[in-house]
């Protein structure tokens, strides 16, 4: 139990934060829903419930993601977090299945809405508490991405780093977009609905909203089941393959492997060098090889093999050295 509680620690920060962002507002809504009857504050009350329910199984599955290796599992669990995040979307769609359905209801049978001051006061709180988490997210993203922004451009600037941040923040990003821009359009409806006529707008707001949440069931359902199948990441693949044909010992590349692994990047490489080196000479050109490919970001285990040079190219698609990883390299060799 102790373990679990160290591991807990090493969680991602802004899926904890959202879960209990999302859980107040979860139960502020329902109990704003219940005094209104407001359908599309029925939409953000599911919509924010089970947020909170995926953020907090979300949270849980990283940290145990970052537990180590064991004999009977050598790779270590980093693809956990790939799995997490899988069930977590199915459960989004299942709750975005509901809004579309009760949107649909209302358009055919629409209601006046009571009360409206309270409904805009919590679309309005939900619309600074579910900002601030995705600005959270949002900063995480840009340093993880090693491009350090703050105010509104950060937002920008993640959305064009999203390729690069862990699963769980990706996650977070996506649902808490979809969040602020519902409880923004849930507050406009309201809106147009109290002063006109146009009372269905609501429950085309709904389905707006559950729209939107299947887009984002879409996309990472899609990332994480590659991620647990295990893919490759191509860019660190291709900035490795520089780094070891920078190396004068290394005379070819037989075959290398950069394997997403959760948050980790796990490498295996094979290589060729001259055959008359000695074994003892090999192990040190072994040991420059791991101290460098461990030294790349979130790169955290990484197996090296020899083989004799046979004279043959093996490792001829290698491309253009990725421009975000050119300063990283530069930095290395004047170290």
């Amino acid at each position: 139990m102790s373990e679990f509680f160290t591991l807990l620690k090493k969680g991602n920060k802004p899926s904890l934060l959202a879960g209990f962002v999302n859980l107040v507002l979860g139960i502020i809504k329902g109990a704003a829903y219940i005094l209104t009857g407001n359908v599309a504050m029925f939409a953000e009350m599911m919509h924010s419930l089970g947020d909170a329910a995926n953020q907090f199984f979300v949270f849980v599955g990283s940290a145990l993601s970052k537990k180590a290796p064991t004999r009977k599992f050598p790779t270590g669990f980093g693809r956990v977090i790939n799995l997490v995040c899988l069930f977590a979307v199915l459960v989004v769609g299942i709750l975005a299945y509901e809004t579309i359905l009760e949107g649909w209801h209302h358009i055919l049978h629409p209601t006046s809405s009571t009360k409206v001051w309270i409904t805009l006061s919590v679309l309005a709180l939900g619309i600074i508490l579910e900002g601030t988490v995705l600005y959270k997210a949002c900063t995480e993203i840009t340093v993880d991405a090693g491009v350090h922004t703050r105010g509104p451009a950060v937002f920008i600037k993640a959305l064009r780093h999203l390729n690069k941040a862990k699963p769980a923040t990706k996650l977070v990003f996506m649902e808490d977009t979809v969040a602020t821009a519902g409880n923004v359009l849930a507050f406009i409806a309201v809106l147009i609905a109290y002063y006109t006529p146009f009372s269905q707008i609501e429950g085309i707001v709904s389905i707006l909203i559950g729209i939107m949440m299947f887009f984002v069931v879409g996309i990472v359902f899609l990332e994480n089941a590659r991620g647990a199948i295990g893919e490759t990441d191509e860019e660190m693949l291709n900035h490795i393959a520089y780094l070891v044909s920078d190396n004068k010992d290394v005379q070819d590349i037989r075959r290398l492997e950069v394997i997403k692994e959760g948050e980790a990047l796990h490498v295996e490489l094979m290589a060729e060098i001259d055959p008359t080196v000695t074994v003892a000479y090999a192990d040190d050109v072994r040991d420059e090889l791991m101290k460098l490919i461990l030294a790349q970001k979130n790169v955290t285990r990484a197996t090296i093999y020899f083989d004799e040079d046979d004279g043959i190219t093996d490792w001829s698609h290698i491309g253009e050295r990725p421009e975000s990883l050119k300063t990283e390299h530069a930095n290395l060799k004047t170290k």
